[in-house]
């Protein structure tokens, strides 16, 4: 994202992700999320604290995989776009808001485990692999972590 419009935000879920589709079937989700800012205020030596509430959304396989993934409650780390939409209500005001679009999403370790599955990849199509899009066909899985680092071009999972 060479514009410079980049966030990373840790945050919990406010709500379930809500998968939808689009009238030619691309699949959405969207979900809320809370961040917190912690701080010391130096007069009073106490803790003070504020949240911020922010929209994500996620489009095509990245939509599917979070509505089965990520549940209310889930800390999550988020890194996308700001984007604003704007729209006009049934009574003419005018309304807009800043939504993170995502680009990559997964669990917050820091306080939690996870266990990842990977998707067998899909063509261009999404019908599935070798359907003439040049995917490369999905690879095995790799042995466990103590088996070593096989090289640099092996992919993380």
């Amino acid at each position: 994202m060479a514009n410079g419009n980049t966030v990373t935000m840790v945050g919990n879920v406010t709500r379930d992700p809500e998968l939808r589709f689009t009238p030619n079937g691309q699949a959405t989700a969207s979900f809320g999320l809370a961040v917190n800012r912690r701080w010391q205020n130096r007069q009073t030596q106490e803790w003070e604290e504020a949240t911020s509430f922010f929209d994500v959304v996620c489009w095509r396989e990245m939509a599917e995989n979070v509505s089965e993934s990520v549940t209310r409650g889930a800390r999550i780390i988020v890194t996308g776009r700001l984007e604003q939409r704007s729209w006009e209500t049934p009574d003419g005001d005018k309304r807009s808001r800043i939504e993170i679009v995502a680009d990559e999403l997964g669990p917050s370790l820091r306080w939690a485990t996870a266990q990842v599955v990977k998707n067998e990849r899909r063509g261009p199509s999404g019908d599935g692999p070798g359907d003439g899009g040049g995917s490369p066909p999905p690879r095995a899985p790799r042995a466990t972590a103590d088996a070593g680092f096989a090289g640099q071009d092996e992919e993380p999972f």
